[in-house]
């Protein structure tokens, strides 16, 4: 099963909160994005908090210098994740993985625009990063990239961290992207574009949480569900009745009225030789 994480990208603090409302029983992470959280500071945080107290929230900082220093505040004041950015000093990805654990929480090391992914993820992963993001950034997907191709490469290193995807991921690319090795997936637009975030939310956590089979399949195969239902019943209505079995105490036929056994024959002929002197005498 993956997670699912919401991105709130809105520079409206009312309007960041009642997207927040209207999706947070459909997706296990709130994401208050790095504008959001640039343009209404840690009071934003503390509000999604105290309201949504069963969700995990990540600040996504992508924190570049004085790590401990500036993800610090963010811990306390309630955030489960804080993002630093993979091209930063290795002391600072060190800060924000240090300062992560004092309080109980996790790190995560955005690998946007790191030029030797690999390199930077192994690194990372001995410093003890909880999270690797494979982010493809809002410009990278307006020039046609997507995340694919690096969440594969950095799946097959096998580290035993968990990885996050974001970069245009929606529900018919979901099941791809769990099958490709993500442990968190990352959807914005396709969620706050939707007519209906909330449906647009439950769609995408259905599928990460396994609870659909690949984008619709129960749908594609409902009508010959239906078929195999119907054709049993119908089965069942026409099939021969079972034989009727005798009551349990009923006495067999046999034993009924047995045949008397019949008599030697040559115990019968015996009383007769033995008559024949007599009448012979008379």
């Amino acid at each position: 099963m993956a997670l699912t994480q919401f991105a709130l990208d809105s520079l409206d603090f009312d309007a960041t909160v009642a997207l927040a409302t209207a999706t947070a029983a459909h997706v296990d992470i709130l994401e208050i994005g790095t504008p959001c959280i640039k343009h209404n500071g840690i009071k934003l945080l503390e509000t999604l908090r105290a309201k949504f107290p069963n969700n995990k929230i990540l600040v996504d900082l992508k924190t570049a210098d004085a790590g401990f220093y500036e993800a610090e505040p963010f811990f306390k004041a309630g955030a489960d994740i804080v993002t630093v950015l993979g091209v930063s000093d290795i002391g600072t990805i060190k800060g924000v993985i240090d300062v992560a654990n004092k309080y109980g929480k996790k790190a995560q090391v955005d690998l946007i625009n790191v030029a030797d992914k690999v390199a930077k993820t192994k690194e990372v992963a001995k410093l003890g990063a909880h999270i690797i993001g494979i982010h493809t950034g809002l410009d990278q997907q307006a020039a046609g990239q997507t995340p694919f191709a690096d969440l594969a490469t950095i799946a097959a290193l096998n580290l035993g961290v968990d990885i996050s995807v974001a970069g245009g991921v929606k529900a018919a690319t979901t099941q791809q992207v769990k099958d490709a090795g993500a442990s968190i997936i990352v959807a914005g637009a396709a969620i706050y574009g939707a007519a209906d975030p909330a449906a647009a939310a439950a769609e995408i956590t259905a599928i990460a949480h396994g609870s659909s089979a690949s984008a619709g399949g129960v749908k594609k195969f409902l009508p010959w569900i239906i078929a195999a239902v119907v054709l049993f019943a119908l089965v069942s209505m026409f099939k021969a009745p079972a034989p009727v079995e005798a009551p349990a105490d009923a006495t067999p036929a046999a034993e009924v009225a047995p045949a008397p056994e019949a008599a030697p024959a040559a115990d019968a002929a015996a009383p007769a030789a033995e008559a024949a002197p007599a009448e012979a005498a008379k």
